[in-house]
């Protein structure tokens, strides 16, 4: 599976990987990655959801965490980024018409590849975007998916100085008159590598660089800014979820997992969602920044041990079994 994957130094594939692509009803192909935990048997299967501008290769090291907890692990590349088809003429721009889209291609990986590859009971993992995917899914998902871990579900952004529904009313304003393809905020991706200093997503400078030098090394793998079109559907995702209908119905139990110090997204709309869920608890990391799972070990194994005190199978169960 070499040539499948997009490799750099310090960031190769993990072992018993498979993968591949498949169509979406509408004409796109998607790409895939299913790996298997390092020893038989199998605890379980974790659907690994990414945000927006992520791909597979970025979760290398999350799937080896997953595989050594006797996991395995499927992940995707949502439609219009990574190595998945691009929805219009110009790849840089991340764009989707409705997150819509994203849940019937999440449901059809997991009914044409992961029930019928990946051995369950199964779990869903999810960052950000992917996050919102989740939630937006739960309700197809119940009595599918045992429990869900969401970190940094974008609910709303953070610092803004418009109201997530004024930003909805702003977009939708520029989707009617024409222009949903233009980027709403952030144009194209600058050539040269970001700055540490400045960014929003880590403080864990030796991940940062590695995540740099993956979309320096291929940058057909990365997006610039999102389309008018992508944040109007965001903003009507994001409120679809918080339907009082929605919440009511909401089954799956779900820990969220909030970053203390997210610039990104709103970690005060994230406490006062999961409170709103009777299936729901909450853990916020302080100090972590939008990128919890690239993020200094001081952080990062904070979440990955919520991960193990919530999902069965892992964790202290799985070091019991180890010296039983």
């Amino acid at each position: 599976m070499t040539d499948f994957f997009f490799e750099i130094p310090g960031n190769s594939a993990p072992d018993d990987a498979s993968g591949g692509f498949f169509w979406t009803p509408d004409g796109f192909r998607l790409r895939y990655a299913c790996f298997a935990p390092n020893e038989a048997p199998s605890r379980g299967t974790v659907i690994l959801l990414s945000g927006r501008n992520e791909c597979i290769e970025k979760y290398f090291e999350t799937i080896r965490d997953l595989s050594a907890r006797g996991l395995g692990t499927a992940i995707m590349d949502w439609r219009g980024q990574g190595a998945s088809d691009r929805l219009i003429r110009d790849p840089m721009r991340g764009h989707v018409v409705s997150f819509d889209d994203y849940v019937a291609d999440l449901g059809h990986f997991f009914a044409e590849i992961v029930q019928r590859n990946c051995p369950g009971p199964y779990f869903v993992l999810a960052h950000s975007t992917g996050s919102l995917i989740a939630l937006m899914a739960a309700p197809s998902f119940a009595g599918k998916v045992r429990r869900m871990v969401l970190v940094a579900p974008f609910l709303g952004g953070s610092g803004l100085p418009l109201s997530t529904k004024n930003i909805k009313r702003l977009m939708n304003l520029f989707y009617w008159v024409g222009i949903r393809r233009l980027y709403a905020y952030g144009g194209r991706r600058p050539p040269g590598p970001p700055v540490f200093a400045t960014n929003k997503l880590t403080t864990d400078q030796a991940r940062f660089q590695r995540n740099t030098l993956l979309y320096l090394t291929h940058p057909g793998l990365a997006l610039g800014g999102p389309t008018v079109s992508w944040v109007r559907a965001a903003c009507i995702a994001s409120e679809k979820v918080q339907d009082p209908a929605f919440i009511a119905g909401f089954k799956i139990p779900t820990l969220f997992v909030a970053a203390g110090a997210d610039e990104v997204v709103s970690t005060q709309a994230i406490e006062d969602y999961s409170q709103r869920l009777k299936a729901a608890s909450l853990v916020t990391i302080d100090g972590s920044r939008h990128e919890i799972l690239q993020e200094a070990d001081l952080y990062r194994e904070q979440l990955l041990a919520a991960f193990d005190a919530f999902v069965p199978g892992s964790g202290a169960e799985l070091a019991n079994a180890a010296t039983a």
